[in-house]
């Protein structure tokens, strides 16, 4: 009995999935959505599970998400995987799980077919003097193989936080600035933006974080001014393709007015 019902609730799923995509399809969809991937490591707790294995199936997510992505043609997305504060308040056991997860994963969108056959560039921005050289690594192997994709961009944000963002490309405005090279009525949004980690991609249309958090944790705070936010209370391990397309319909609910 456990089988057929199982086969049932597959079927009605996928049913379900058909009705959100076709409502979806009748609208604009996002063209950069970012994701704040949180919870892990509680998706772990709550099923006595280790955090390393709550953090692998945060991983084997991400790559469910990108394909969702893809399926929708939504050309930008970025997630954000390790924060600066992480690196600051989290165990080195916990940081070399991490680590390891991340050059694994890097090495794995190089070498899927996917990402070449649909023409994904591969994006990594944050300070990553931060990361070891393993991570580093494989970052320089997944951006050089796939610096000539123009199709989609993915990017993730690894050793990231947008207070230091913002800070450093003040501080380069202000260099060039003193240096003569810039002139004071040229510093504007404009060059503001051209500055940050982000300066060649457009700004996020929709900010998902999962976890239940309703906050957005020093993530893309210039970018995301006028940026739709949507928190959900499911675990990113447990975010499923329901939840996913209820995002993009709430977000193609929501009348974007940009200070009007």
């Amino acid at each position: 009995m456990t089988g057929i019902s199982g086969r049932v609730g597959d079927i009605l799923g996928a049913s379900v999935e058909a009705k959100l995509l076709n409502r979806i399809a009748e609208f604009e969809t996002p063209q950069h959505l970012a994701v704040i991937m949180d919870g892990n490591r509680r998706f772990a707790w709550t099923k006595a599970m280790s955090t390393a294995i709550g953090h692998r199936q945060g991983k084997e997510k991400l790559e469910q998400v990108m394909d969702w992505v893809l399926e929708l043609e939504i050309p930008f997305l970025t997630v954000y995987a390790l924060s600066t504060e992480n690196l600051e308040n989290r165990k080195g056991e916990e940081l070399e799980t991490l680590f390891d997860l991340y050059a694994e994963g890097l090495d794995d969108i190089r070498q899927d077919q996917r990402i070449h056959d649909r023409g994904v560039k591969v994006n990594v921005i944050g300070r990553r003097e931060l990361l070891p050289q393993r991570v580093r690594d494989s970052i320089d192997r997944a951006e050089s193989e796939t610096a000539d994709y123009k199709n989609f961009t993915f990017t993730i944000c690894l050793a990231y936080g947008s207070r230091e963002e913002m800070v450093e490309a003040i501080r380069g405005i202000a260099a060039d600035h003193a240096a003569g090279n810039l002139p004071l009525e040229s510093i504007d949004q404009r060059e503001v933006s051209r500055r940050l980690y982000t300066g060649d991609i457009p700004d996020p249309d929709l900010v998902i974080r999962t976890s239940g958090e309703e906050r957005i944790s020093n993530f893309l705070l210039w970018q995301a001014a006028y940026s739709e936010l949507y928190f959900t209370d499911v675990f990113w391990p447990s975010f499923g393709k329901r939840d996913f397309l209820k995002a993009i319909i709430a977000y193609q609910n929501r009348k974007r007015r940009f200070g009007e």
